[in-house]
């Protein structure tokens, strides 16, 4: 009975060692740290380094990489004599593949012309090239098969050493229907002016104007 006695009280002691040791002592340091860092959900703290997380990850999906071309004044302000400058309109024009027309022309009155100038051939690449030289107000069932300009440039001095340079586009686009194949005037943009320009602003001067590539 003395035995017996003894033996459950050892069995209670083993049992309450146990369950504390389940409490304090046998918990893994370890295990419970990264069970409270899990549970605690306070926003990280990246000090200075701010280019990092939802509104800061550093991708900006190309903002920034793409500059605004800035827009040529035309007329644009030359410093140079007409008889100079018409001879640049004459180089730049043979550059850019544009054929004088001596009929429109006029070079005592400082205007040169070009004849009409294709751009661009095919159905499937002329509508959307014809889209950037012109604007197309309904035009999109016409189905283009090609597009040109014809550009106009008039000189006029200010003085002896500066002159008002103005580059006017005559923008048309060909459909090719049952009746045959016809030209018809569209509203330029602005692109082949401002591209004739830049060129011989840049032929003129040696560099590009201000703001443009």
């Amino acid at each position: 009975m003395k035995y017996q006695t003894c033996f459950v009280a050892l069995i209670v002691a083993m049992t309450a060692a146990v369950s504390a040791f389940g409490q304090g002592k046998g918990v893994d340091s370890q295990s419970q740290r990264i069970s409270d860092s899990s549970n605690s959900k306070a926003p990280a703290n990246n000090g200075t380094k701010q280019d990092t997380g939802t509104t800061g990850s550093g991708i900006n999906f190309g903002k920034g990489k793409t500059k605004a071309i800035a827009v040529i004044p035309n007329p644009y302000r030359l410093t140079a004599r007409r008889d100079a400058i018409l001879t640049a309109v004459a180089e730049v024009m043979r550059d850019r593949k544009l054929i004088l027309d001596d009929v429109a022309s006029k070079p005592d009155e400082g205007i040169i012309a070009s004849q009409p100038y294709t751009f661009i051939k095919g159905a499937v690449v002329a509508q959307s090239e014809i889209n950037r030289f012109a604007n197309v107000e309904g035009g999109n069932a016409r189905g283009w098969t090609r597009g040109r300009y014809t550009i106009t440039v008039e000189v006029q001095p200010i003085d002896g050493t500066t002159s008002n340079v103005s580059v006017n586009a005559k923008i048309e686009g060909r459909t090719d229907g049952p009746s045959g194949a016809e030209w018809i005037t569209l509203q330029s943009t602005g692109v082949a002016e401002q591209e004739f320009l830049s060129a011989l602003v840049e032929n003129i001067t040696g560099s590009s104007p201000a703001g443009r590539p």
